[in-house]
């Protein structure tokens, strides 16, 4: 498929350029958004194709390639660009990723099966903070990375969301790394300067360069060669932007209720509740007006390109996401053959209850298949 190779968001509408420029991260943050429904992440506001920059910036770092298999690696001279220059997939995709820099801090929480340190990493030269749970034993344990929804940057902490799930998943012998996402906890800002939404691609660089920080520091308690995700609410958005744009990364994923594939969808739902000041629909357009933006921002264009087994749960009384978006979800996967088994619970909501238990041996079960069998899934 053919899309515009950049958008350019200038004051007086879009300009269509070709060629993508590395900016400096600018002190200059948009306003902090109103929060959501529980549980149901925000599209990110601070988010564009045009940035405030007076120079080129330059991250000299030992660099983690998003390949693993190569011994000895040709100099990537592409420019490290701190946020996607071009707000679509393939940019996503052809962009160089950097993640570097995992540093365990303090211990957290230490029980007789596994410890949870404080971490930081580099997100393309971003400060990003999480937790990393570690089972306790020689290993190595396959690593699952976590991608939370929304909570309020306001009452949110570092590691905060999917407690009970990262705490499950160590506890059955899988190292936990949950990404707090730039903006959020410690982590640095975004250098997003105009007041646009940006389908979650920043937060998708962040969680992809959290597998090359962990593959860079080769912990010998880790196995980061077969990588699972697990992504709930917007979290599941972050997590299928990294399987259509970096579909090498992980090796299995779980999408625990979604939001929609097409990003226009997730865009008008809470259109609403974004800051005073949006700029998306000047900038963008409509889906109407300019379906060809929107397309290329949307995982649901390119679903074929996943390449990796998916476990999707979705309950039945989800007050906050849509059971018909994780219906229409399995059916395009499977309309392009993908690998994929939904599981629906009828009385559920946006965070199961009664069916929780099941949910995650479910998950366990799927992901000792397919991150421990050589083979991968039968």
């Amino acid at each position: 498929m053919n899309f515009i190779s950049k958008i350019t968001i200038g004051g007086t509408g879009i300009f269509l350029v070709t060629g993508c420029t590395l900016i400096q991260p600018s002190p200059s943050i948009s306003s902090t958004p109103p929060p959501l429904p529980p549980e149901i992440e925000q599209p990110e506001i601070m988010s564009s194709t045009s940035f405030s920059s007076s120079k080129e910036e330059e991250i000299i770092e030992e660099e983690s390639s998003s390949s693993s298999s190569r011994v000895e690696e040709e100099p990537d001279h592409r420019p490290l660009e701190a946020l996607p220059s071009t707000l679509n997939i393939p940019h996503f995709r052809a962009m160089r990723l950097q993640g570097t820099g995992l540093t365990l801090g303090d211990v957290l929480d230490r029980n007789d099966v596994y410890t949870r340190y404080a971490i930081t990493y580099r997100s393309n030269g971003l400060l990003i903070t999480g937790i990393l749970n570690i089972p306790e034993g020689e290993g190595p344990y396959p690593l699952v990375i976590f991608n939370h929804g929304y909570i309020a940057r306001s009452v949110y902490t570092q590691g905060r969301g999917l407690k009970r799930e990262q705490d499950y998943l160590a506890r059955q012998g899988f190292a936990v790394l949950h990404t707090d996402y730039r903006g959020h906890a410690g982590s640095d800002e975004s250098p997003m300067t105009e007041n646009v939404y940006d389908g979650n691609l920043e937060y998708a660089m962040d969680s992809a360069n959290a597998i090359l920080a962990v593959r860079a520091a080769a912990l010998p308690q880790i196995d980061a060669t077969r990588v699972g995700m697990l992504g709930h609410s917007l979290g599941g958005g972050v997590t299928l932007a990294v399987l259509t744009g970096r579909p090498e990364l992980v090796s299995a994923t779980v999408l625990y209720a979604p939001v929609h594939a097409d990003v226009w969808e997730n865009f008008s739902r809470w259109r609403a509740e974004r800051s005073e000041g949006d700029r998306t629909l000047k900038a963008f357009g409509t889906r109407e007006e300019h379906p060809e933006i929107w397309d290329a921002l949307s995982p649901q264009t390119f679903l074929s390109d996943i390449e990796v087994p998916i476990l999707l749960f979705q309950g039945g009384r989800d007050p906050d996401v849509p059971k018909e978006w994780s219906d229409s979800l399995a059916a395009s996967l499977r309309e392009t053959g993908r690998e994929i088994e939904y599981i629906e619970y009828p009385n559920e909501a946006h965070e199961f209850g009664p069916k929780w238990t099941d949910f995650m041996e479910r998950t366990a079960a799927f992901l000792r298949l397919t991150l421990l069998s050589p083979s991968g899934p039968l």
